[in-house]
């Protein structure tokens, strides 16, 4: 794919969406890190079900660590993996008050570090706590990196450094939230909505 179709896939897609958000709900960046943590496998809406009334019992990593691992539990369990993502989220909510006096590092290197945090935590926290131009690539974003040929590749890693390197600039910071919402309401993994696809004309439309 060219540059220029590139560019007019993301011109489209910010005019349609030009202040896009991710569907996780929360109110401080240590909100943002835990329930990211908890939603890997696991539906938006499913995660934000169970913290919105965790968040009001433990909305601090003190507060966490006083509910304990099996009160946190109590509120997470309808979410997949729950007895690992509670001891994740109690040893990070530990490591976060020893090593970073309570607050979510801005860098990547300290969050990779924090138990249940991996690359595309990372990258999810950085862009949207802290502004930084990542992309984190998930299940919808390598779906649709691959489907339209933005980025083909066979791993997340690889589609991610192409991304970073083709998207404009312009474009970078929000390309994370529009690419996955246009995978996640658009150009899904059984039937891809092309009747409805403002980048339709656009796509490589590869194996849909």
């Amino acid at each position: 794919m060219n540059a220029a179709k590139r560019r007019e896939i993301f011109a489209r897609l910010a005019a349609a969406n030009p202040e896009p958000r991710g569907e996780l709900e929360y109110a401080s960046p240590y909100q943002l890190l835990v329930a990211v943590i908890l939603s890997a496998q696991a539906t938006d809406k499913g995660v934000n079900r169970a913290t919105g009334p965790l968040f009001a019992a433990a909305p601090t990593p003190q507060a966490m660590l006083a509910l304990g691992e099996d009160g946190l539990s109590e509120y997470i369990k309808s979410i997949g993996l729950f007895r690992t993502k509670a001891k994740n989220v109690m040893a990070t909510s530990r490591l976060l008050l020893d090593r970073h006096n309570g607050e979510v590092p801005h860098d990547r290197a300290a969050l990779e570090a924090l138990p249940g945090v991996g690359r595309k935590t990372a990258n999810v926290v950085l862009n949207i706590a802290f502004g930084e131009p990542t992309i984190a690539v998930d299940t919808h974003i390598f779906r649709v990196a691959n489907r339209t040929g933005l980025a083909t590749g066979k791993a997340p890693r690889t589609v991610e450094e192409k991304l970073l390197r083709s998207v404009p600039a312009e474009y970078r910071l929000h390309a994370h939230h529009w690419l996955i919402l246009h995978g996640r309401y658009v150009c899904k993994a059984r039937q891809a909505q092309c009747h409805d696809c403002p980048i339709s004309d656009l796509c490589d439309k590869i194996n849909v």
